[in-house]
């Protein structure tokens, strides 16, 4: 069974955005650059709620053109050559979604993962990633604390319908600055 992994940066406060959905502050160093190239070698599939991928498909397909970032060059041809699914109930899709999955999320996603192939990679969102962790869909949790407060924006989990316990399975400083914990469901 395939597993569907979430990758996740968020301040120390807790908010994946800053209050006017800026997303200016995470800072890519090489090990931390090196951490999310380790876990897109695990997937052939990335997931994506429809406000995080409009953030991705503004600026991924070009990519190279607008940052000559290290973490940008080795990430772009990786995504614009791997699968993309949005989960969204109103989004028509584009060029570059392979799919759009509009109703029955637990169903849709829970067949993806019965499928042969590597995982499936959720990056960033509140909204896909609390409905996912609700439904049990959730194998990895691998969450990316950046030394930032930014005192307001979009909670890491949309509002939860239940309490949900995790356990640690790791956690890494990288660059110095970031901290990494990986959870799995308790």
């Amino acid at each position: 069974m395939r597993k569907v992994i979430y990758w996740v940066h968020t301040s120390v406060d807790g908010f994946i955005d800053g209050p006017n959905g800026e997303f200016d502050w995470p800072v890519m160093g090489p090990e931390l650059s090196a951490y999310s190239e380790g876990l897109d070698r695990r997937v052939d599939t990335l997931l994506f709620g429809r406000p995080v991928w409009e953030m991705m498909v503004g600026f991924w397909p070009n990519a190279e053109a607008i940052s000559d970032d290290p973490h940008t060059a080795a990430f772009a041809p990786f995504w614009r050559a791997t699968p993309k699914i949005v989960c969204s109930r109103s989004y028509a899709g584009d060029e570059w979604t392979e799919r759009v999955i509009r109703t029955d999320l637990a169903a849709e996603i829970g067949a993806l993962k019965a499928r042969d192939g590597a995982g499936l990679l959720l990056t960033g969102g509140a909204g896909l990633a609390a409905a996912l962790t609700e439904a049990g869909l959730i194998d990895e949790y691998h969450v990316a604390v950046h030394p930032v407060v930014l005192g307001g924006g979009r909670r890491l989990f949309a509002e939860p319908q239940q309490r949900v316990r995790l356990r640690a399975a790791g956690s890494r400083l990288l660059d110095g600055q970031v901290v990494v914990t990986q959870y799995h469901p308790a």
